[in-house]
């Protein structure tokens, strides 16, 4: 036992004496939580410059330009009364969208001549153009509603057959798991767990890389010549400081104020099936390929592109077979899962058994895989040590 904590105190101290990796495995997750929170931190788009053109400039026209200042989404960055330049103008102002009323616009709707107010949508950024276009929509819908109305009042119809003959169904929308839809909310939590995988792999790509490109794992095997016991005092400093940054996630979300408190206790143990996943891959890929900067490489690869394929930001039914094949390997791909479940839909713990049952296959699989490979290696340095020992010992009995 004593050999073991002397071998889990050599891990920390290659750690700590690895600058670079000290500071990436806890400046990262840092750096990112307290960058990603604070851009994040207002969590609703809102005074999106949008420019209206009003060729009719009539009371109408005016009415829906005061519904649009009104809404908290759109920001009126340029009112023109021609359609010059609305190209360059765009540019110029970065318009999510341009709202053209036509010459003549109040009249034809008061003569139903159905006239149509044209929006031109910027989808550079779709984000903007779906926020932007979702609040005019609003807008023009509402100003609709309200212009029928009045008609039919003109017309004689009762209020009380106003409602029944404009709307002959109502519809009913609720808003549930993030109400306000709060972009933070959705985004900050998936991008710190990429984080933690990213930094968890780079350390424990250098684990075992380290000691074969430097000449020291046949001193690893003097003291331990349990396969077992040596896949653990590299694994275990990693599982330790996870924690310590685990809690430097809890802490961010009282910092930014994000309600992410029920099922947090469920949630740490499926983070702890997750970093041990994590963890194993890492392993196993330090052991497979004994050079420092092709195994970092090669993690950098698998963990860059993971965000992407976890199916957290796009949906993994709308991508190739091939690639949710490959999205079912990374970890990340049944943690994310999980953490909406748990987090913000507020489900049961057994509602992620599946997610954890496809961790546990992973960290499984990964753990095999690393124990045959560092026993073959153990073996062929043990077998160059024994050899060492005869040549070591015929010198001896030479000179005697």
């Amino acid at each position: 036992m004593k050999t073991f904590f002397d071998l889990i105190k050599r891990e920390f101290h290659l750690f700590w004496n690895n600058k670079v990796l000290k500071i990436l495995f806890f400046g990262a997750p840092l750096l990112y939580g307290v960058l990603i929170g604070y851009i994040y931190s207002k969590g609703k788009v809102t005074d999106l410059p949008i420019i209206v053109v009003d060729e009719d400039r009539s009371a109408m026209s005016a009415k829906a330009i005061e519904m649009m200042q009104d809404n908290e989404v759109l920001y009126i960055a340029a009112l023109q009364f021609d359609q010059q330049n609305i190209k360059d103008l765009m540019i110029e102002k970065d318009a999510a969208c341009v709202v053209m009323f036509p010459r003549g616009f109040e009249k034809d709707v008061l003569t139903k001549q159905y006239p149509e107010i044209t929006t031109i949508v910027n989808t550079s950024n779709i984000l903007t153009a779906n926020y932007a276009s979702g609040a005019l929509q609003l807008v023009l819908g509402t100003m609709k509603v309200g212009t029928q109305l009045e008609t039919l009042r003109k017309q004689g119809t009762p209020e009380s057959l106003l409602m029944s003959q404009y709307e002959p169904f109502k519809t009913t929308f609720i808003k549930k798991n993030n109400r306000s839809t709060n972009y933070m909310y959705f985004l900050w939590p998936g991008v710190l767990a990429t984080v933690l995988q990213q930094v968890l792999l780079l350390g424990l790509a250098l684990s075992f890389a380290s000691e074969f490109e430097m000449g020291t794992f046949k001193d690893l095997v003097k003291k331990s010549k349990s396969t077992f016991t040596l896949m653990l005092v590299k694994i275990i400093p990693y599982l330790l400081m996870s924690i310590v940054v685990w809690l430097m996630y809890w802490g961010f979300t009282w910092w930014f104020d994000i309600p992410f408190y029920k099922n947090l206790g469920a949630l740490t143990i499926v983070a702890g099936f997750f970093i041990l996943a994590v963890c194993f891959i890492g392993i196993l890929v330090s052991i497979i390929i004994p050079n420092q900067l092709k195994a970092t490489e090669i993690l950098m690869v698998v963990a860059t592109p993971s965000f992407m394929l976890s199916g957290f930001t796009w949906p993994l039914s709308q991508t190739p077979v091939w690639v949710q094949a490959i999205a079912q390997v990374i970890p990340l791909t049944h943690f994310l899962p999980a953490f909406r479940i748990l987090i913000i839909e507020e489900g049961t713990f057994a509602q992620t058994y599946p997610y954890i049952q496809n961790l546990l296959i992973i960290t499984v699989i990964g753990a095999v895989l690393s124990f045959i490979a560092l026993h073959f290696k153990k073996r062929k340095v043990l077998k160059t040590m024994d050899n060492e020992d005869v040549e070591e010992e015929e010198i001896i009995n030479i000179e005697a």
